[in-house]
């Protein structure tokens, strides 16, 4: 019995992080590339948002960099949602009004995505684009983003993160790899028919689809993905597109974050889970649950599997060996996930560390899940 466990636990894991990609790889060999279309004059007027609590460290910048992105200004919106606020944002942001820029406040905090759904009323664009306060948007990045809306089949485009830490700090470096990892699926997942969930840090979509309310306890940027398949159109990556994501300081300021945003995209789901249908949505059924579902499986999968080779442990040699190796490499996960704070990290204890919080978070994440726990009131991560 442990002998089959632990043979499902290593096909499970190795399908979800090397099966999927290669079957992906596999079926897009030939097919082209539909972010990138020939970009036209006729330039359609875009609503930009960004939701903000207490950004007054930087909310200026971030309005500066807006301000800056090449495309028609008289063509372009900036809207900073403040959520009530409470240092100086609102102020900052109204220093902007002869340029522009609007400030739509909440006297109320409600979180992100309940910020997202009362800017609605006051979008003036055909395509809205959703980013954070803490992103920059490369200058030429939102011309690539706009252009694939040429073709009426498009409903939604996902920019690229560029993940990028504090000029000689490498705490967080197994983040890098990751979004790498992450980007890399989603442009095979674009050549297939559409990516599963869209960017947070930066993301546009047409205005009719952004309007679709969303109950606030849910992610926006993983359902206007799923809402733009299911309404027949394409959500697709455009690797030219960039926008620079700091990284978080450190792993243990890191965690936090990461629960909520899985916890969210949980809920979310299981909110759209008539997706998870091949009957009626084909291959994009799989790749949801290949790209998502499999992900929050496999910490369970690790779990049950590191189990039945403890088991194994008594009776065959190998099993000991590799069950004294998963626990040296968990215990140095931990360690340096609990003691490293914001000091660099060679990348051979960044990587362990980054995974092990990663997984760790999915394993609370989907007890918090189960219990119903909601987390509508979004803590924006300080990077």
């Amino acid at each position: 019995m442990a002998d089959a466990i632990l043979f499902l636990a290593v096909v499970f894991g190795l399908y979800t992080y090397l099966g999927y990609p290669a079957l992906l790889k596999l079926l897009t060999l030939g097919r082209k590339d539909p972010s990138s279309p020939t970009e036209g004059a006729d330039w359609p007027p875009v609503s930009i948002t960004v939701p903000a609590f207490n950004e007054e460290h930087q909310i200026a910048e971030t309005v500066e960099s807006l301000l800056a992105l090449d495309y028609p200004p008289e063509r372009k919106q900036i809207l900073i949602v403040s959520d009530a606020s409470t240092d100086r944002t609102d102020e900052i942001v109204r220093a902007y009004a002869g340029r522009g820029v609007e400030l739509v406040r909440q006297e109320e905090r409600k979180g992100k995505t309940a910020a997202e759904n009362a800017v609605a009323p006051r979008l003036k664009g055909q395509i809205v684009v959703n980013t954070d306060a803490s992103i920059r948007i490369h200058p030429w990045s939102l011309k690539k983003l706009i252009a694939p809306f040429s073709d009426p089949a498009i409903g939604l485009t996902s920019g690229r993160d560029v993940s990028v830490g504090k000029e000689g700090g490498e705490a967080n470096q197994g983040e890098a790899g990751y979004v790498g990892y992450e980007m890399w699926i989603r442009d095979l997942e674009t050549r297939l028919g559409g990516i599963v969930g869209a960017s947070g840090s930066c993301y546009a979509i047409r205005r009719e689809l952004h309007g679709l309310r969303l109950p606030e306890a849910l992610s926006r940027d993983f359902a206007a993905a799923l809402n733009t398949r299911e309404r027949g159109l394409k959500p697709i990556s455009v690797s030219a597109a960039t926008a620079v994501v700091p990284r978080g300081r450190s792993l243990r300021k890191e965690y936090p974050r990461k629960v909520r945003t899985i916890t969210r995209g949980m809920e979310t789901l299981l909110y759209k889970r008539s997706l998870l249908n091949p009957f009626r949505f084909g291959l994009y059924s799989w790749m949801l649950l290949s790209h998502k579902v499999c992900r929050w499986l496999l910490p369970w999968a690790a779990v049950a599997g590191l189990a039945a080779l403890g088991a194994l442990g008594y009776r065959e040699s190998w099993a000991l060996v590799l069950f004294a190796f998963a626990l040296i490499v968990l215990t140095v996960g931990a360690v340096t996930w609990a003691f490293a704070g914001d000091r660099p990290l060679p990348r051979l204890l960044a990587i362990p560390a980054f995974l092990l919080m990663a997984n760790v978070a999915v394993l609370e994440s989907t007890v918090r899940s189960l219990r119903g726990t909601k987390n509508a009131i979004w803590e924006p991560t300080r990077r």
